[in-house]
């Protein structure tokens, strides 16, 4: 299973904030590889929300008793003292990404951007973006540095912002049955993105024309589907980089890259830097904390 979290100066206890709008506590991210099983269950809940992101795979929920399976492309919206009784399991490949967060105004703020007060489960479509957000915060939270609390609210911000933007901009006559074949897309990409890839022969398969899926595959992510294969491959080369001692050949191999050389480049043109690059500022990061 691999881990990544962070705590607002390392406290891991929940606690409330009224001396801010808006205050984030803590980050963090799980994806099961081997593990079996993680449960988690708070009967009385927490201090402060929840917000979870589930980015792959999918999860079981429990609201008022009842399960609820969560798959990817939604977000699950704890409020304080709610209980709390979820699962995730290996053999769905989960990949979650979670947040928690407080303040004196956080109902008008999260009613602003269009969640509404009972809303559990938010539709908001898969994006490489949210997982980036995440990542941030949780560096930020890690390294600490000037203004940070700040920026971490920007960001929370930027969430909600993304958030309503997917709500506000659905079609009125989508249905559930394209949002469910948008939803196996992505799922797909997932489980399949270090593999040869052509939009050409997927659409066929799933009886789709080129154009259609391209075009609703956009509106559901936000990119294209040959855009979002990219970010996923990039950002779990970057994942790699970071948690492994694998070579850039190696880790080239595993994005789907037989090629270093293009990898690379490919690399630094989304990231900005090259993979050495990359792994040698994570490194100093990791020094500074």
């Amino acid at each position: 299973m691999y881990v990544d979290s962070a705590y607002w100066h390392n406290k891991f206890l929940d606690f409330k904030d009224k001396t801010h709008p808006l205050f984030v506590c803590s980050c963090g991210t799980y994806h099961l590889l081997t593990r079996p099983k993680l449960p988690t269950h708070r009967p009385r809940g927490r201090l402060d929300y929840q917000l979870l992101y589930i980015a792959a795979g999918k999860a079981h929920f429990y609201f008022d008793g009842k399960e609820e399976i969560v798959t990817a492309g939604n977000m699950v919206l704890y409020r304080p003292k709610e209980e709390q009784r979820y699962y995730y399991y290996g053999a769905d490949q989960t990949e979650v990404y979670w947040l928690h967060f407080t303040g004196s105004n956080v109902k008008n703020i999260l009613r602003r951007y269009g969640i509404p007060d009972n809303a559990h489960v938010i539709h908001t479509g898969t994006s490489l973006d949210y997982k980036r957000i995440f990542l941030q915060i949780i560096k930020e939270l890690k390294l600490g540095k000037e203004d940070y609390e700040e920026l971490l609210v920007l960001y929370l911000t930027q969430l909600l912002i993304q958030i309503h933007r997917i709500q506000n901009s659905k079609p009125r006559g989508r249905s559930n049955a394209l949002m469910k074949e948008m939803d196996a897309a992505v799922r797909y990409f997932h489980e399949n993105y270090s593999q040869p890839f052509l939009i050409e022969d997927f659409a066929a398969d799933q009886h789709m024309s080129v154009s259609w899926f391209i075009r609703n595959f956009k509106e559901y992510t936000g990119v294209t589907p040959a855009q979002y294969l990219l970010s996923l491959r990039i950002s779990n080369a970057q994942t790699l980089l970071e948690t492994t001692a694998c070579n850039i050949t190696e880790i080239a191999a595993i994005v789907g890259y037989d090629n270093p050389l293009y990898f690379s480049r490919i690399f630094k043109k989304q990231s900005g830097m090259s993979p050495s690059e990359f792994r040698r500022q994570v490194q100093e990061d990791k020094k500074t904390l």
